[in-house]
This record gives C-alpha cells, sequence and structure tokens, in this order.
C-alpha cells in the first residue's frame, strides 16, 4: 500500500510517500481503506518533534480518516467488511491506503456524511464537545465566544454549543470565515483582527461577560480575553502557540477559571460519552463538517503548512 512516512522530526518534507506491505487485522482489530484523512494542528506538531508524546520512528502520521471496511480479524462484533466508518486514531497512522484500527476507534459514518466530511469528525468534534461541556459545563441560554470559530474545531463548537441552546458568539479573521460562522448560526461574528472585537464582544452580552470562552490561539488572545469572562465565567485552551502574559486580578475579581483541554486525558467513560454524543449528531444532521480543501496524499507536506496558515476555513483533507 501507499503510505506517507517520517524517519525524522523536522519540517513538512521529512514526510515523504512510500510503498509498504499492507497491514493485517489481529484479534479485535480491522483494516479500513481510507478514502479520506483528515489533517490537524496536532499533526504537524508531533511532525516537528514539537509535542509532549512522540511515537516511535520512522511512523505514519494521522489521527483522523474515513473510508470503507476491508478486512476484520477475531473477536470483532460491530463491524464487518463494507460499513462506512470514521476514524479517531488508529494503529498504524491514516495518511496512508489502508489504517489498522481498533474496533473502538471507529465510528459509523452514515450515508449522508460524505467521506471527506468524516475525514474531519473526530479530533475537531470531540474536541469541541469536551472543551464545551465536559470541561466548562456549558448550559443551555449561556453566552459563549468561541475565539478562533473558523477553523475546523471552531466550526464544530459552534454547531455543538447552538443545538444545544446556547448564545454564541465567533471570530474569524476573514470575511468568507465570517459570513460562514454566522450562517453556522452564531449570533454576533467579530474580526479578531479589529482593536475593539473584545467591546463588541462585551457589548453583546450587555456589560455582563461571557460564561465560556474557547480559545484557539491563547498565545495571541488569551492575556485580553480574561475580561470579557462573567462571573464565574469558564476559559478553555484549545490551541496554542507559545507562552502568553496574564494578569491573574482579571480572574480572582470574577471567580472565574481557566483550564486546559486534550483528548488524551479524556476518561474511558468521557470518550464513550462523547462517542455517542458525535453518533447522535451525525445521524440527526447536527453536524455538519466543511471541508476547504482536498489534497492528494503526496501534498501531505502542503497541507501542514496550510493548516497553520491564517485564515482558516474548514478542515484540510488528504486523498490515498
Amino acid at each position: 500500500m501507499k503510505t506517507v512516512r517520517v524517519y525524522r522530526f523536522g519540517e513538512p518534507e521529512v514526510m515523504r510517500v512510500e510503498e509498504v506491505p499492507d497491514p493485517e487485522p489481529g484479534p479485535g482489530e480491522l483494516l479500513v481503506r481510507v478514502k479520506a484523512a483528515g489533517v490537524n494542528p496536532l499533526d504537524t506538531y508531533i511532525r516537528s518533534g514539537r509535542f509532549g508524546a512522540l511515537p516511535d520512528l520512522p511512523y505514519t502520521p494521522g489521527q483522523d480518516a474515513a473510508g470503507l471496511v476491508e478486512r476484520v480479524g477475531e473477536a470483532v462484533s460491530h463491524r464487518k467488511p463494507g460499513d462506512r466508518v470514521y476514524l479517531g486514531g488508529s494503529l498504524t497512522g491514516t495518511y496512508a491506503e489502508l489504517a489498522l484500527c481498533e474496533e473502538k476507534q471507529t465510528g459509523l459514518l452514515p450515508e449522508s456524511v460524505s467521506f471527506a466530511q468524516g475525514a474531519g469528525i473526530f479530533i475537531p468534534y470531540a474536541t469541541a464537545y469536551r472543551a464545551l461541556f465536559q470541561k466548562a459545563r456549558a448550559l443551555a441560554s449561556e453566552p459563549v465566544f468561541i475565539h478562533g470559530g473558523s477553523g475546523a474545531v471552531g466550526i464544530a463548537a459552534i454547531q455543538w454549543a447552538t443545538a444545544a441552546g446556547c448564545r454564541v458568539a465567533a471570530s474569524a479573521g476573514s470575511e468568507e470565515g465570517r459570513k460562514l460562522a454566522r450562517e453556522l448560526g452564531a449570533e454576533l461574528v467579530v474580526d479578531h483582527h479589529s482593536e475593539t472585537h473584545g467591546e463588541e464582544v462585551r457589548a453583546w452580552t450587555k456589560g455582563e461577560g461571557v460564561a465560556v470562552l474557547l480559545e484557539m490561539l491563547a498565545n495571541v488572545h488569551l492575556g485580553r480575553d480574561l475580561d470579557l469572562l462573567a462571573v464565574g465565567g469558564r476559559a478553555v485552551v484549545i490551541g496554542s502557540r507559545g507562552s502568553v502574559e496574564i494578569d491573574p486580578r482579571a480572574l480572582l475579581s470574577r471567580e472565574a477559571c481557566v483550564m486546559g483541554v486534550s483528548l488524551f486525558r479524556a476518561s474511558e467513560k468521557e470518550r464513550t460519552s462523547l462517542c455517542a454524543a458525535l453518533e447522535a449528531g451525525l445521524e440527526n444532521g447536527t453536524l455538519r463538517p466543511v471541508v476547504r480543501e482536498e489534497l492528494p496524499l503526496e501534498q501531505a507536506p502542503l497541507a501542514h503548512r496550510r493548516v497553520l496558515e491564517p485564515g482558516a476555513l474548514g478542515k484540510i483533507v488528504l486523498i490515498p
């Protein structure tokens, strides 16, 4: 099969496509014919070597994908050859024509969701769900500000929050991104390049502040955004590319808190809960992944550069 391999950590060009033998599923495992693989910022951090837990070299990148079950091993009870599935992790990496995974790493993909959309499900939607509901405990009617609403996680967060009855404000750096956020249901959409966007968000809450703040680029925005929190507000850091200086008094005066989120820290019970929510949301149409661009597997280095560029507008996927 054709796959992307990384033999040393570094710049995107360390990824190269090569032929390797097809993997065979063992007990409790299944082999998926990958139709599309999702590209996440997390993939770039791992490839560069700037991540806490790094895989052994060489390795194949990728966490998310969608495709068809090709073969199943013994003791696989809920999947069969031909099933449409999305992947939330794998044993062999997803930037490949075939991916070996455990049964629990798959979810059924409805016919109404394309393979390209399916490749953008797990990390974006599971991260957004965990941030909103498992960490911040967002409630219906609470005002939520999603700072970075046009990327894959931001889009997922808008969809989850509006479906749960929250009032949603979002930011985006381009007119196309702001238009998309409005179409997805955000009441207020601001330009996060504007010096007055914080004032717009505070005015939207009539001066009370937001109950939940989701930060996609905390190193840039968190220091100022803490002043947007309401009393008892919760700020959740989803992404950051460096350090940031904050004034703790912004938290003290509001009895607010800042917390981080990581899917890798989810308990088995939490993962089961969020997977059930994903299944329901896909079935009823609440969750609608937005695909920004489809690129061939050979252009994985380009995809890794583009996923970190400003002006995100949905998901980048690789097509084997």
